[in-house]
């Protein structure tokens, strides 16, 4: 029987940022479809780990390999790597002088070759998908910090990613805005779209994700189902953590 390849496999991943080893043998295995969401204290690696896929940090040991392919090895141009692996930071990074649609419109127009016309049609469409339709003409000063990062989350979407990366996406929010937020990226993973997440917010974890990875010192201590994960069966510095967060 044929088993399918993991669309991303990270094997053995070591980084260092001068004498700080911030990523020590990591390895993970996320499938098509699959929703992972890593959790950890700060300064455990998470947000770099992510930032190893999308290759805006290089890695000093082991690979990572996308679709099949080592993405770490020379000659991959992480400009077209990044048509297939969209990311979502914690800040928006919106062009202030564009409207909501034209930001989500300019990396398939200039990227892809999209004419204005279906570009404008995706923009709608996507402006739907996170459920502002009727913030096409607004501009980000114009918008709630929920809106501008469910903007920001569209723009990705507009590539057509076979992977997303959110590194803490609601982290700037205030408290009301983060449900918003939250809400899409659950539709995201209701609807299949593989996703790695960073984030603190347990009850996004419980709801869409497949997998919890729990890290810590630059190291992967945990690696569980969420309902193994949140039953307790995991590891008693996992548990802490986890008490901490809910409680």
């Amino acid at each position: 029987m044929k088993t399918e390849k993991p669309l991303l496999e990270i094997i053995g991943v070591d980084k260092h940022f001068g004498s700080q080893h911030v990523l020590k043998n990591c390895t993970l295995s996320v499938a098509q479809g699959e929703t992972v969401v890593l959790i950890g204290p700060s300064g455990s690696g998470k947000s770099t780990l992510l930032r190893c896929v999308n290759l805006l940090e290089t890695i000093e040991g082991g690979s990572i390999f996308f679709r099949q392919n080592d993405i770490t090895k020379a000659g991959v141009e992480p400009h077209r790597l990044r048509q297939d692996i969209g990311m979502v930071f914690q800040s928006y990074e919106l062009f202030s002088h564009l409207t909501a649609a034209e930001n989500i419109m300019l990396a398939p127009m200039t990227v892809l070759g999209v004419s204005r016309a279906d570009a404008e049609t995706q923009a709608l469409e996507l402006l739907g998908k996170v459920r502002i339709p009727d913030k096409a003409d607004s501009f980000p000063d114009e918008l709630s910090g929920g809106q501008q990062q469910r903007v920001a989350i569209a723009r990705a979407l507009a590539m057509k990613p076979k992977l997303m990366l959110f590194d803490e996406p609601t982290s700037a929010l205030d408290p009301e805005m983060i449900r918003e937020v939250i809400d899409v990226m659950a539709d995201l993973s209701a609807e299949g779209m593989t996703s790695i997440v960073v984030t603190h917010e347990m009850g996004f974890a419980r709801r869409a994700a497949n997998h919890i990875v729990f890290m810590e010192n630059g190291e992967i201590i945990e690696y569980a189902t969420s309902d193994k994960f949140f039953g307790g069966d995991v590891s008693q510095r996992a548990q802490r953590f986890l008490d901490q967060i809910l409680h």
